[in-house]
């Protein structure tokens, strides 16, 4: 199965420096896209349709994504493992605080159905929207992941998670340990398109979600959402 994973973030002129609680990033430099070029990229790279919504949800956190995830998972609508086409201005891989460490070390570590007790990483301070994807792939919820990225996009992508092929293979010491036990990590077919435009769906979505992650995006492009919603079937 294929998931569309949406920030809104995606379509500004630039990143947006993570603005403080409460509080959404300036305008200027980071203004959003003209509405028609977005609806030109969902339909001729996405390959979405307005007359045919696709069900899905909008969430004000990208973390909520993996808490959805788990609910049609949970309901029986999406099958483990399946297909991620990540669309965000990051890669929400845990390049900073508290960075992949907690994952490789601490998580891989758990027997593969300790690791989605979400809760208890909400509890510790440790899952949030700019690494809950780091947890998906822990969890072994995401087969093939690919990461369709803003022109202006920063490094931030963990080398550590990467292997000689550039694809993500979660490892660590800790993982080699507990291999007997949890089974090797899988290899996750990777793909990185820092230029958007090289991007085209290979299958059709079964679900699209799209976070509007308001401490990364100025208020302005808020209006954009509406946009992107015609293609989602809220259930």
């Amino acid at each position: 199965m294929r998931v569309l994973d949406i920030d809104l973030d995606f379509f500004l002129a630039d990143c947006c420096p993570l603005a403080d609680e409460g509080q959404r990033p300036e305008l200027q430099g980071h203004e959003p896209w003209e509405e028609a070029e977005v609806i030109r990229f969902l339909e001729e790279h996405c390959g979405l349709n307005a007359e045919a919504p696709i069900p899905g949800r909008v969430f004000e956190t990208h973390d909520e994504a993996l808490l959805f995830w788990e609910e049609q998972i949970a309901k029986g609508t999406l099958t483990p493992p399946f297909h991620v086409t990540h669309v965000d201005a990051h890669s929400d891989l845990g390049i900073g605080y508290p960075g992949p460490g907690f994952v490789l070390y601490n998580v891989l570590s758990m027997k593969p159905e300790k690791r989605l007790n979400l809760q208890a990483f909400y509890d510790q301070c440790k899952l949030d929207e700019a690494n809950y994807l780091l947890f998906a792939l822990a969890m072994r919820r995401v087969s093939s992941l690919d990461n369709v990225r803003n022109p202006k996009s920063r490094p931030d992508i963990p080398k550590e998670l990467l292997n000689a092929d550039g694809d993500i293979q979660m490892q660590s010491l800790t993982s080699r340990m507990f291999e007997k036990q949890n089974g090797p990590e899988p290899v996750i077919p990777f793909s990185v398109y820092d230029d958007w435009k090289s991007f085209h769906a290979r299958e059709p979505y079964d679900f699209v979600t799209l976070a509007i992650s308001p401490r990364y995006a100025p208020r302005e492009a808020d209006a954009l959402a509406p946009v992107i919603e015609r293609y989602i079937k809220k259930i």
